[in-house]
């Protein structure tokens, strides 16, 4: 699907099926695109969400929220998203890679 391998810009949200438990493959799926600024995830279990942020190859990682963020917290992107972080205090970018987690504790 072309539109969840391009970086795009804008009011745009791709949601896609997969098999009941197939986490893995839906991981596989996500990190196969060349960039990696920013993706969400929306479920009721927040251990699953936290094994998933620590897999996504993206910069930052929405938990149950999206685009809410801390202007505190570094910002970048993975891949073609960017080289190194805005904001935050980080040290030696060539050497580290740094993930931001959002996690929206309330849900409904």
């Amino acid at each position: 699907m072309y539109i969840a391998q391009e970086e795009s810009f804008g009011p745009v949200m791709v949601i896609s099926k997969f098999k009941n438990g197939d986490v893995d493959g839906v991981l596989r799926r996500a990190n196969t695109t060349e960039y990696g600024l920013a993706s969400g995830v929306f479920t009721k279990d927040i251990s699953k969400a936290l094994y998933i942020s620590e897999k996504l190859e993206a910069g930052t990682v929405f938990i149950n929220t999206y685009n809410k963020t801390d202007v505190a917290a570094p910002f970048g992107g993975f891949k073609q998203s960017g080289f190194g972080k805005d904001l935050g205090k980080l040290f030696s970018p060539s050497l580290t890679s740094h993930l931001t987690v959002q996690i929206n504790e309330k849900t409904s």
